[in-house]
C-alpha cells in the first residue's frame, strides 16, 4: 500500500455490540490501477456473505456455516463466534462503483479500481 492510504480499517457498529465477532485476516495490495483486498473467510458460503458500501465505508459481514449433527455436543471449540465483520474506510481516489467481488475456497477477493484521473498514464511524444 502506498502513502496515499487508500484503505484504512474502520470500526463497525456490529463490533460495538456485546456479541462475539470474528475479524477475518485481510491482505491488501495496491498497484497503479487500484487495490485488491483478500479476506480469509473459511466456512462461509456465497449465500452467507454480505458486502456493503456506505459512503466511503466498505463493510464485509459473513455468517460462518458450521454443520453439527443434532445428536452431537461440542466439548471444546476454538471458534466462539459465527459471524465475521470487518470494515474499511476507502479513499476518494477509488472508483467504488466498479468493485468486483469473487468468493473461492473460503477466500473473498475484492478488486477496487482507482478513478481514471488518478491512474498513471503514458504521454505520447510527437515528432516535430
Amino acid at each position: 500500500m502506498s502513502d496515499s492510504k487508500t484503505v484504512q480499517p474502520a470500526e463497525s457498529a456490529a463490533e460495538v455490540k456485546n456479541e462475539v465477532i470474528l475479524r477475518p485476516s485481510v491482505d491488501i495490495y495496491e498497484d497503479a490501477k487500484g487495490i485488491t483486498l483478500k479476506a480469509d473467510l473459511p466456512g462461509v458460503s456465497k449465500e452467507g456473505l454480505g458486502i456493503e458500501l456506505d459512503g466511503e465505508t466498505l463493510t464485509i459481514e459473513a455468517t460462518l456455516d458450521i454443520d453439527m449433527p443434532e445428536s452431537m455436543t461440542a466439548l471444546y471449540a476454538d471458534v466462539n463466534g459465527t459471524r465475521y465483520v470487518r470494515s474499511f474506510a476507502l479513499s476518494s481516489e477509488l472508483e467504488t462503483g466498479n468493485i468486483n467481488a469473487e468468493m473461492k475456497n473460503g477466500e473473498l477477493t475484492l478488486t477496487i479500481p482507482k478513478r481514471e484521473e488518478v491512474q498513471p498514464r503514458k504521454i505520447e511524444i510527437k515528432a516535430g
